[in-house]
């Protein structure tokens, strides 16, 4: 009997540490996130997300996003490409602009995992405005608003964390509300 009720405790206080570790990730796009997943893999079933994830595939940066890592994801929601003047989603979706829609995802990818936490102490650390250099090359700034993290590319367009720290097994997602684009 006293093995039976040391296994039912230890599953319960196991289930309770899992409850609360799922409970700590926000849901984004109407779909749990999963710390045991992958940016890709999650991604995929944010309603949000749409655009990014087609985005992902036509410029193939599907293998990479889902490989080791690390990496800071600063993803655009559908409502931030609907920003764009009308017609650049569709014309950077063409097989012959590959190269220019792989710029700008890839100005949206840190090879870090940065938790929000962090960035607001590199921010605070830097006096208030901390340069990020991403992976494709862009420059951010990155700044706090209130309680919010901004990023600032190279154009001036201003993006809002508007969810941050979606862990993920090869990094960390932070929900933007605009797309930072190359230098134009």
């Amino acid at each position: 009997m006293r093995k039976i009720t040391l296994s039912l405790l230890a599953g319960s206080v196991a289930l309770a540490f899992a409850g609360s570790a799922m409970a700590e990730n926000p849901m984004v796009g109407g779909a749990a996130m999963y710390a045991d997943k992958n940016i890709v893999e999650n991604a995929v079933n944010s309603k949000d997300h749409t655009t990014l994830v087609a985005a992902v595939k036509a410029a193939g940066l599907v293998e990479t996003l889902s490989g080791e890592g690390p990496f800071t994801v600063f993803a655009p929601t559908n409502a931030a490409f609907e920003k764009l003047p009308a017609g650049t989603v569709d014309t950077l979706l063409k097989p012959e602009n590959k190269d220019q829609l792989t710029k700008v995802l890839t100005c949206h990818v840190v090879a870090v995992d940065a938790m929000s936490d962090a960035i607001g102490k590199m921010i605070a650390d830097d006096g208030g405005d901390h340069p990020v250099k991403t992976v494709g090359g862009c420059m951010l700034s990155a700044k706090m608003d209130g309680d919010n993290i901004t990023l600032t590319d190279e154009n001036g367009n201003v993006a809002t964390v508007t969810i941050a720290d979606v862990d993920q097994s090869n990094g960390v997602i932070h929900v933007i509300d605009t797309v930072l684009l190359p230098k134009a």
